[in-house]
């Protein structure tokens, strides 16, 4: 049913020149998937909490629940958001 989905929680970092990154944010609005954008290139602890986690600063990364998804892999995003291929 539509509206009912649960999603897991869903944080991209992002930078504002990044083409991948607003390809990324399309992808899950595309798909109704709320999701909180932090950009690293106006925020430096989030930039260093990236780096920490990811160990690079390129981006996009998106943060699935908890698992990292380092650039827009749309297998691996659909995988964790539990989305079939059409």
């Amino acid at each position: 049913m539509a509206g009912t989905q649960r999603w897991p929680r869903v944080i991209i970092f992002t930078t504002p020149s990044c083409p991948w990154c607003r390809a990324a944010k399309e992808y899950l609005r595309q798909r109704g998937v709320p999701f909180k954008e932090v950009d690293v290139s106006r925020d430096a602890a989030a930039a260093r909490d990236l780096v920490r986690r990811t160990g690079q600063m390129g981006v996009p990364v998106l943060d699935i629940g908890g698992k990292i998804v380092i650039g827009f892999n749309r297998p691996q995003i659909d995988a964790l958001l539990g989305l079939k291929k059409k």
